[in-house]
């Protein structure tokens, strides 16, 4: 691999020394370095790229910060599969899972082809007015449809494939991959799914009926929710990244995208480790 791009939590002044030093130490070793605008920006000294064009001029991407900078990283690598070595510069992410202690040495190993990376689905959500698109969103972890602070609950007409699921009446709703499966949708009450299996989970939020709850559908279903209301505030997010209002009428469609994001695994630790950790199970 001679060619890697670099992004950061920007704000983080940890992650912009840290991206200082990973590119003198990739530069030494005669590797091209190509470093997100945003970055450079914080770095003061060095030329900046466009981060949306950076996955299609390298073969690996080190992402320094946190669970949601890698999201919003993989929403930009989008159908390049570039794979994605996520380095965590605070407590242990579920995505994020290199920390920085361990981080040269895997980076060693990774430059010799020595890795192995978890393939994780993503979405595409669709936003629909009166027919027409208005919205189109690639998704890592989660789609939600989610009332505002004064509004009141609402109604969401809920289909699989041509199958009438049911009609939720909720603060929200929240359509989640299985790498999602341990945000939102476990706080929701949720299950929490293992990356390797091929489905969905739907999670009404704080739901009107006791009866409803969580419900795992195939990762090939085409899911559609319609939002029944009027004038109230009603919001759809992408990743709790980026998003749009809804109006009542609006139909969002959701569907497993083509796309799907690499993340190199730690040859340190195991998923269940990072959920032991991560939610201290078996602690007292």
């Amino acid at each position: 691999m001679k060619r890697i791009g670099i992004y950061a939590k920007r704000h983080n002044p940890d992650a912009v020394r840290v991206a200082r030093e990973v590119a003198g130490w990739l530069q030494e070793r005669k590797i091209e370095v190509f470093i997100d605008e945003a970055l450079a920006e914080e770095m003061g000294d060095v030329r900046g790229y466009p981060g949306g064009s950076i996955p299609t001029m390298v073969n690996l991407i080190i992402v320094l910060g946190g669970d949601g900078t890698l999201i919003s990283v993989a929403r930009q690598v989008g159908d390049l599969r570039t794979p994605i070595l996520g380095v965590n510069l605070g407590s242990l992410g579920f995505l994020t899972e290199t920390t920085l202690k361990e981080f040269y040495p895997i980076l060693e190993r990774v430059l010799k082809g020595n890795f192995k990376a978890s393939e994780r689905l993503m979405l595409e959500a669709v936003v629909r007015r009166e027919g027409k698109e208005v919205g189109r969103f690639r998704v890592l972890n989660d789609v939600v449809i989610n009332k505002g602070a004064l509004a009141r609950i609402i109604d969401m007409e809920a289909w699989v494939d041509d199958d009438y699921l049911t009609t939720y009446k909720a603060d929200g709703l929240i359509i989640s991959t299985p790498t999602g499966s341990t945000a939102y949708n476990l706080a929701a009450g949720g299950p929490i799914i293992y990356p390797g299996v091929q489905c969905l989970v739907i999670s009404p939020i704080c739901p009107h009926m006791l009866t409803n709850r969580p419900i795992i559908v195939s990762d090939e279903a085409l899911i559609r929710i319609e939002v029944k209301f009027q004038d109230e505030d009603v919001v759809f997010t992408a990743d709790g990244q980026v998003g749009m209002p809804l109006i009542g009428g609006d139909v969002v469609e959701i569907r497993k995208s083509k796309s799907s994001t690499l993340l190199i695994k730690s040859p340190n630790k195991d998923y269940f480790e990072i959920l032991r950790t991560k939610l201290r199970w078996g602690e007292r």
